[in-house]
């Protein structure tokens, strides 16, 4: 059988899956041509990341599909419930990524309370001749301990997020339609940990306490943060975007920064992804990344095995 892994796979994937049987192929097909490819060459999986997507006209095109899987959390590129009502397996990788999401999610935050993504624009051009003049612009930095960190959605990722905060000593409030609350594990490095719970609040207190927050949402038809939003926080908060483009009014974010109710942002997604707008893009204050949320070597591999897993899996079921 034939797995077409068309936006990649890790190493130990490929090896988990050869190892079940399957033929894997990591050609990266374009989107036009991918039906043509699949049918030519009688793909079984198709596995995919956030660039290609799997919709309508490639699920009635392609007969031979039998398992849709996406290397990561959300499943927005791929048209789910039309897949299942045609008996097509779709999976994804839910928990694989959490912990390299939350990780970029604080190199964000530590680049944006100390001022280094834009400190690593000028240092290059001004550095040499105007060491001390930047120095005084970067001179009023502040600390994430004793912080209060909004997340807005508590899932897994979100409750990653809520780890390292309460790790390095922040004060944690939450938001979430679907959740109440939830036991976070802070673990340690000797196998010590302790429990914190957390309760869930209604989203304009997380709005209102703040001062970082961050959003752990899947992709939404309407903007979670928006001027009406941006309204309610306090002035100077820092906001974080590594869940989905569209959840943020891009257009609000930068008013926002222009009139100093937010000190800065830090994104990996985008709304017009993958052509940012430059207005965003150009802003000294937003630290920016490309949609590198679960891009570790580590969740790669987790995502990569993980899939193997579920495919051999579900296949021998289906043979047994």
């Amino acid at each position: 059988m034939k797995v077409l892994a068309n936006d990649g796979i890790s190493n130990s994937g490929v090896e988990a899956l050869k190892q079940g049987g399957f033929e894997v192929i990591t050609t990266n097909v374009a989107q036009e041509q991918l039906i043509d490819y699949i049918n030519e060459n009688d793909i079984d999986v198709i596995l995919v990341r956030s660039a290609t997507k799997v919709r309508k006209d490639l699920i009635d095109a392609c007969q031979s599909i039998k398992i849709i899987g996406r290397g990561g959390v959300g499943m927005d590129n791929i048209d789910v419930e039309y897949a299942r009502g045609k008996g097509i397996h779709v999976i994804n990788t839910p928990a694989a990524s959490s912990s390299s999401v939350a990780e970029l999610v604080f190199a964000h935050l530590f680049g944006g309370v100390r001022f280094l993504h834009d400190a690593n624009r000028n240092m290059p051009l001004d550095g040499d001749t105007k060491f001390k003049s930047l120095k005084k612009t970067y001179a009023k930095g502040t600390e994430l301990r004793g912080k209060t960190l909004g997340i807005i959605g508590l899932g897994r990722i979100g409750q990653e997020v809520a780890k390292i905060a309460l790790g390095i000593g922040m004060k944690v409030i939450a938001s979430d339609k679907f959740v109440a609350d939830a036991d976070i594990k802070v673990e340690f490095y000797n196998g010590q940990y302790i429990m914190v719970n957390l309760e869930t609040k209604p989203m304009d207190v997380v709005l209102k306490e703040s001062d970082f927050i961050t959003l752990h949402v899947p992709a939404q038809s309407n903007y979670v943060i928006g001027k009406a939003e941006f309204d309610k926080m306090k002035s100077g908060v820092g906001i974080i975007n590594a869940a989905r483009g569209g959840v943020i009014d891009e257009v609000a974010l930068i008013e926002a920064i222009e009139n100093d109710k937010v000190r800065f942002a830090g994104l990996d997604t985008f709304e017009t992804e993958p052509t940012p707008a430059i207005k965003v893009l150009m802003n000294d204050r937003i630290s920016l990344t490309p949609h590198i949320g679960a891009a570790t070597t580590e969740a790669q591999d987790r995502i990569g095995t993980e899939l193997a897993s579920q495919i051999i899996s579900i296949l021998r079921t289906q043979h047994a």
